[in-house]
């Protein structure tokens, strides 16, 4: 994607205001791509969605709650050895947001692939039980 600078300087971030959503306004790879959560704070540790056991998702299903992702994170074939395996996303008001594992969620779209395997903590559950 061109970015408007000079031919040579590289972008450090992908933007991905276009990589979600076509010219007609479809989803092309998440629902759709926001700036931020906009869910309250869950106060999860790692080891908390260590718990969690990861499920199939559609990547059109997923909200990214974060707009830029430094390329060498996408690209860097050691990336998936830090941290947890599996994306995290919670679930808010009916709606997945993707809180962390991007990078793996775009590598797995640009393999062709719909579905990805993501730990879900569901808010709407707990919300409910207050």
């Amino acid at each position: 994607m061109y970015d408007g600078r000079p031919v040579g300087q590289s972008a450090a971030a992908v933007t991905l205001d276009h990589a979600a959503i076509d010219r007609r306004g479809q989803s092309v790879i998440f629902k759709d791509v926001r700036d931020g959560r906009p869910y309250p704070d869950h106060g999860m540790s790692a080891a908390d969605w260590a718990r969690i056991p990861p499920r199939a998702i559609r990547l059109d299903e997923l909200i990214a709650t974060k707009r830029e992702l430094a390329l060498d994170r996408l690209l860097d074939e050691d990336s998936t050895y830090y941290g947890d395996l599996f994306p995290h996303a919670v679930q808010w008001q009916h709606d997945l947001y993707l809180e962390d594992g991007l990078h793996r969620a775009l590598r797995a779209a640009l393999q062709q692939r719909h579905t990805l395997h993501v730990r879900v903590f569901d808010l709407d559950q707990i919300a409910a039980r207050r």
